[in-house]
């Protein structure tokens, strides 16, 4: 019976310290993940059609696009219906930038008609 109890702990301790080393393995693949390249900073010019109002349209996308992770500057300005964005490129697409504003309250309101870059 002890023979029997004892090969059983053995097993169990055998298996947990597998199970540890497969841990710091992965931490160690992780960071290597989390270290970023170098930014791709982008800048690029946006006409957005649907604003009807400088304070409810213009700065609501102002601030949804400038809260986007990689997102480093974005300005709307009402009266020419234009964006501009800077952003990085490993971070947030151009498309995802677009997605952002079209999605804007159920995806209804703005349209983004012509990108171009700085």
């Amino acid at each position: 019976m002890k023979k029997v109890l004892l090969l059983l702990f053995g097993i169990v301790l055998l298996i947990s310290c597998n199970e540890k080393q497969s841990k710091e393995e992965q931490v160690a693949v992780d960071s290597k993940i989390t270290q970023s390249a170098e930014p791709d900073m982008k800048k690029i010019a946006l006409n957005i059609e649907g604003m009807t109002c400088e304070i409810g349209c213009a700065r609501t996308i102002q601030s949804k696009l400038s809260k986007k992770e990689g997102v480093t500057f974005a300005e709307v300005n009402f009266e020419k219906k234009e964006g501009v964005v800077e952003f990085d490129a490993n971070k947030i697409s151009q498309n995802q930038i677009v997605e952002t504003i079209e999605k804007i309250a159920g995806g209804d309101l703005y349209k983004v008609t012509k990108v171009s870059e700085n």
